[in-house]
């Protein structure tokens, strides 16, 4: 289905955290007027709020960001069940058994992410596939490269409820990540939703 310029706004702002009029219009290939319009409406549905910024010399700028009902029209998958099973998990069998869960499903996310990057041998190919597999997973993934330095962005986590309740799932992404993207590399978490973040920010740069 095709996304009109509202819909739009709202994805810009996922993946870039805020964002002012005049890089809305120039994303969209409208006008100024045109993005300050959709953003006013937007304001009034309480989609979106903006903060004024003073940057250098000159009058500031308003940047957009999404509201918390904004943000909840990108879904966590399942929340409340999964929050539920793992609570379950834990009073029933005990905290050993949520460890062996976990084990299971990292050990399993690794061969078939292993699997999908057979082949793969620069960096930058590697990120491209896993994030690839990742956006199919739901977490909105992108890569991009300063310098010498590479970083893997998650602009959504579909599983947020259940990192809430239980951080050894976030722990087990990036041991996945340290093990798939070679050892020659340091990948460090720098950007973590869970603290408050609007995204995830996996830092990879080469060890010295």
């Amino acid at each position: 289905m095709k996304k009109n310029n509202s819909d739009k706004i709202i994805m810009l702002m996922k993946m870039r955290g805020e964002i002012d009029a005049a890089s809305i219009a120039e994303e969209l290939g409208i006008t100024k007027e045109g993005a300050r319009q959709q953003l006013l409406k937007l304001s009034e549905e309480g989609l979106v709020h903006g903060v004024c910024k003073k940057s250098g010399v000159g009058r500031p700028f308003t940047y957009y960001s999404l509201s918390q009902t904004g943000l909840a029209k990108f879904p966590d998958n399942h929340a409340d069940i999964t929050v539920q099973l793992l609570q379950s998990i834990k009073s029933l069998l005990g905290e050993n058994a949520l460890d062996l869960l976990i084990s299971d499903r990292e050990k399993s996310s690794y061969l078939r992410y292993e699997e999908k990057l057979k082949g793969s041998k620069s960096i930058s190919d590697k990120l491209k596939k896993l994030v690839e597999i990742r956006s199919e997973e739901g977490y909105m993934a992108e890569w991009k490269k300063e310098g010498q330095t590479y970083y893997l962005i998650e602009n959504h986590c579909p599983i947020c409820a259940a990192a809430t309740e239980c951080q050894q799932f976030c722990r087990a992404e990036l041991k996945n990540f340290r093990a798939l993207l070679g050892e020659d590399l340091e990948v460090n978490r720098v950007k973590h939703i869970l603290a408050d973040d609007n995204r995830c920010v996996y830092k990879i740069e080469k060890k010295q």
